[in-house]
C-alpha cells in the first residue's frame, strides 16, 4: 500500500490548526475536534496524533524560553544545595509552576476517563460559548483594575496556585486551557501578557503530564507508513506555526484586549450549535 498523500494534507491541516490555536484562548482541543470531523480525520489514531501534535506546540515553549527554562532549573536546584543562600528566583518561579500544576493534575488524575469522555463536538461547542461569556464577564471586572504584577517573576505562590485553580476550567473540551489561565491571572492580579507567558509554562507540565498516559495506551500496532509519516510531519508543522503565535499573541495583548477572542468564541459555538441542531452538519469523533 502506498503513501496515502490526502490524509498527510489532513495531518497539516490538524497540525496548522493546533499551531493557531494553543496558545491563544479559543481551545485547540475544540478546534481539532470539530475540524478533524469536519475533514473525516477522525479515530483512534487521530486522537493519539492530536495529543503528540500538542507536545510540538509545547517543545516551542520550550525553544522560545530556553533561557528563562534553564536558568529556572539550575537556581532551583541551586537553591536547594546551597540551603536557600543562591538562586531564589529560579526555586520561587519553580515553586509557582509546581504548585499552578497541582490543582489540573489532581482532577486530570482522578476524573480521567471522565474527562476524555466530554471530548465530543456538542462539548465543544458548549465550552466555546459558555468559554467566551466567562471570559467576556471576568476580562470587563479584572482586566482594568490595577495589576500589580508585570514581571512574571513577582508572580506570588497565593496567585499561581488561583491561576491553576481555573486551569481546571480547561479540562472541558471548547473552554481553553489559555482563556482559563489568563483568566485566573486577571482574578489574580497579574498583568494580561505576563499571565500568558505564565500559562505558557503552566502549558508544559498540563500538557506532558496528560499525554503520556495516552501515549503509553495507544496501539501502535495499527501504524503504518501514512500513519508514521503524518505524525512526524503534524509534529514540526505545529512546532513551527506555535513559535511563530505565541511571539505574535503576546506582542497583541500588550497592545488590545481579548475582546475579539470572547466574540469570536461565542459566534463560533452559536452558528456551529445552529448548523448541527438544523441537520446542515452532522459533527462525529
Amino acid at each position: 500500500m502506498g503513501i496515502d498523500i490526502i490524509f498527510i494534507l489532513k495531518a497539516i491541516i490538524i497540525g496548522i490548526v493546533e499551531g493557531i490555536t494553543e496558545f491563544v484562548p479559543v481551545s485547540s482541543t475544540g478546534h481539532m475536534i470539530l475540524v478533524g470531523s469536519a475533514i473525516n480525520f477522525n479515530g483512534e489514531f487521530a486522537k493519539m496524533f492530536e495529543v503528540v501534535i500538542q507536545l510540538g506546540a509545547i517543545l516551542a515553549v520550550v525553544v522560545l524560553y530556553f533561557k528563562k527554562i534553564k536558568e529556572s532549573i539550575i537556581e532551583f536546584f541551586k537553591f536547594i544545595f546551597t540551603k536557600g543562600k543562591e538562586g531564589k528566583v529560579g526555586f520561587k518561579f519553580g515553586i509557582n509552576v509546581i504548585v499552578g500544576s497541582i490543582p489540573i493534575g489532581i482532577v486530570g488524575a482522578l476524573f480521567y476517563h471522565r474527562i476524555k469522555a466530554l471530548f465530543r463536538p456538542e462539548a465543544v461547542i458548549i465550552g466555546f460559548i459558555v468559554g467566551g461569556i466567562l471570559l467576556l464577564i471576568i476580562e470587563t471586572i479584572y482586566r482594568k483594575k490595577n495589576h500589580s504584577v508585570d514581571d512574571i517573576d513577582s508572580i506570588t505562590v497565593v496567585q499561581a496556585l488561583k491561576v491553576g485553580v481555573l486551569q481546571i476550567l480547561s479540562v472541558v473540551p471548547g473552554m481553553s486551557r489559555s482563556a482559563s489561565t489568563i483568566m485566573g491571572g486577571w482574578i489574580a492580579g497579574i498583568s494580561t501578557p505576563i499571565a500568558a507567558e505564565f500559562s505558557f509554562f503552566l502549558a508544559i507540565p498540563a500538557m506532558v503530564g496528560s499525554s503520556a498516559k495516552d501515549l503509553f495506551e495507544f496501539d501502535y500496532s495499527i501504524m503504518t507508513e501514512t500513519l508514521w509519516i503524518a505524525l512526524v510531519v503534524g509534529f514540526i508543522v505545529a512546532f513551527i506555526v506555535s513559535i511563530i503565535v505565541m511571539n505574535k499573541f503576546v506582542s497583541y495583548l500588550k497592545k488590545k484586549p481579548m475582546r475579539i477572542f470572547a466574540i469570536y468564541r461565542i459566534l463560533a459555538g452559536i452558528l456551529l450549535g445552529t448548523l448541527v441542531i438544523t441537520n446542515v452538519m452532522k459533527l462525529t469523533v
